[in-house]
């Protein structure tokens, strides 16, 4: 488990609950020191966490940190979205607490015949992060993503990356 995180889960306006994430550990949007978000995750492996909503048990495993920071889709980020995941990864717990809209997908690829033999798992997520103009928060800029869930040989439940992280746009005022 990783202390001293400045991270608390809120309820919108809405009812949907969202992880604001206050501090900001990667700063950047150009230069995002990957290594060091790797280094960051695997402090959490050989943890779990539980999903609120149907109290599923989701481990972190040795596979999350590189898979995290090395994908294809990580590499295809680029900036705000590039640093919403890289600070993503010091709210794990909290982003699986709340976890909602699973969606289940067999396993098709043969690379991942041990570590997803049981199929994959996606769910949403939102999160925050603040906006600082000379060092004054004006605003928080939220997130929707997906995390990626395996479901190994073992019968466990490994995150294995966050995907499609995306900015929400303001909604009009009706």
């Amino acid at each position: 488990m990783i202390n001293g995180r400045n991270i608390k889960i809120i309820t919108d306006a809405d009812g949907d609950k969202l992880v604001l994430i206050n501090d900001i550990v990667f700063k950047g949007k150009r230069n995002i020191n990957w290594d060091e978000v790797k280094v960051y995750l695997k402090g959490y492996v050989g943890d779990f966490y539980q999903i609120e909503k149907n109290a599923e048990i989701v481990y972190i495993g040795n596979e999350l940190p590189e898979e995290y920071t090395e994908s294809e889709s990580r590499k295809a980020l680029m900036g705000a979205n590039a640093k919403a995941k890289a600070n993503a990864a010091t709210a794990i717990p909290e982003l699986i607490q709340i976890a909602t809209n699973e969606e289940f997908q067999e396993n098709f690829k043969k690379k991942h015949n041990k570590n997803a033999k049981n199929g994959w798992y996606r769910y949403d997520v939102r999160f925050a992060l603040p906006i600082y103009e000379n060092s004054i928060l004006i605003r928080y800029n939220v997130f929707n993503a997906r995390l990626l869930i395996n479901h190994a040989e073992n019968g466990k439940k490994y995150l294995y990356d966050i995907l499609a992280i995306k900015k929400e746009t303001s909604k009009p005022q009706q």
